[in-house]
């Protein structure tokens, strides 16, 4: 009976935090049917070498608009069918797949880095450093995310690095103004006055105090900006300023197949199936942790 009263030890809250996550995630079908789906997306990525049967950059003559293989005249060796230049449609999917969540990885890494730093940074200092900061989101916000990028890759030039680089410029403000938020509250608590009483310098008050306690917030929003930034880096190889051949883009290939949207509709639909698929299964995922972190905004 004594050792019932006793505190939990520091070590096994994060042990009962993962249950009670499991636990929540069991009992919502929004979020267990988004993170299969994400799941599914992530698998396909990491083994899409294995799992393309074709080389995705290899052409044919014979499967030019071969139609897939539900279809009369398919063959469930091409299960999606081919394209205009006689490239299996699924093989490129499933290769497409490594480009899409690469560039949202680093996209969302790079966004969040810098966004929740100078977020940080902004909200902690105040006055002319937070002032600086916040006009510059301001200004940023001015314009559309979409028409910031595409002016940024004009400048730029396509290609799979300025596609990260556009889209990391045009995010990073959805980090900082969320972090600013909660680090204007976090300064004021007892923890942070402590810290600051000692003497602890503001740069390690920053690091060790207020990022950590925003985590949480960062990680609900990087969840939901991954759907944004894979839709975003369709939309730029849609237009021919993402990825370039011969690297496989699901945007890039339903630019490819618009020509041909009523004589061959499956080049399409494989990688529009794959973008709604993953932009669902992201986005019920961060409903789920959105509600997980804060379970008020349920309510």
């Amino acid at each position: 009976m004594v050792e019932s009263a006793l505190p939990m030890p520091a070590e096994r809250a994060p042990a009962v935090e993962r249950g009670r996550f499991r636990r929540a995630l069991l009992r919502s079908p929004k979020g267990l049917t988004g993170l299969v789906l994400v799941g599914l997306i992530l698998a396909v990525a990491a083994t899409a070498p294995l799992l393309a049967p074709h080389d995705p950059a290899r052409q044919m003559l014979e499967w030019r608009f071969l139609p897939p293989a539900w279809a009369t005249g398919g063959d469930w060796s091409h299960l999606l069918g081919g394209d205009n230049l006689g490239r299996d449609i699924f093989s490129r999917v499933v290769v497409g797949a490594r480009t899409s969540i690469a560039v949202a990885a680093l996209v969302v890494a790079l966004a969040t880095t810098v966004g929740s730093l100078l977020g940080a940074v902004a909200g902690y200092a105040g006055g002319a450093v937070d002032s600086v900061v916040m006009r510059l989101a301001d200004f940023q916000l001015a314009f559309p995310f979409l028409l910031l990028a595409l002016m940024i890759m004009a400048i730029l030039g396509p290609g799979f690095w300025t596609v990260v680089l556009a889209l990391s410029i045009a995010l990073w403000v959805n980090f900082a103004r969320v972090v600013r938020g909660e680090a204007l509250r976090i300064r004021q608590m007892e923890f942070v006055e402590a810290a600051r009483s000692i003497g602890v310098p503001g740069w390690r008050i920053v690091l060790g105090h207020v990022l950590p306690n925003v985590i949480p917030s960062i990680l609900v929003l990087a969840t939901l900006d991954v759907a944004l930034v894979i839709i975003a880096e369709a939309a730029l190889s849609f237009l021919g300023l993402g990825v370039q051949p011969p690297t496989p883009s699901w945007g890039k290939m339903i630019s490819e197949g618009r020509d041909f949207l009523y004589d061959a509709p499956w080049m399409v639909l494989g990688p529009g199936a794959v973008i709604l698929m993953t932009s669902v299964g992201i986005n019920l995922f961060g409903d789920f942790l959105r509600d997980w972190v804060d379970p008020r905004a349920e309510r």
